[in-house]
């Protein structure tokens, strides 16, 4: 469960542009509930990075496997949506 989310901040080249869309990720969560690495899965290149600096910052619960924190991979999606 994600206890810390921080939101992507919208490069300015990309709004000026009318780049939106989804970037999805790989995101390695340790034992400790922290995001440790990346890896961009589905790639809008003037995103990718604000997308990836943010989930850098999510905090998660750790995972418990037989009772010890252990570290999983899974897939996340952010979402760029001009307004």
């Amino acid at each position: 469960m994600k206890v810390r989310n921080v939101n992507p901040i919208y490069p300015e080249e990309a709004k000026t542009a009318g780049v939106s869309g989804v970037v999805i990720l790989e995101a390695r969560i340790e034992g400790d509930g922290s995001v440790s690495r990346t890896r961009i899965l589905k790639s809008i290149p003037m995103l990718d990075d604000a997308a990836a600096g943010a989930v850098l910052q999510w905090e998660f619960t750790p995972t418990l496997l037989n009772g010890q924190p252990s570290p999983i991979v899974m897939t996340v999606t952010v979402n760029f949506t001009l307004q």
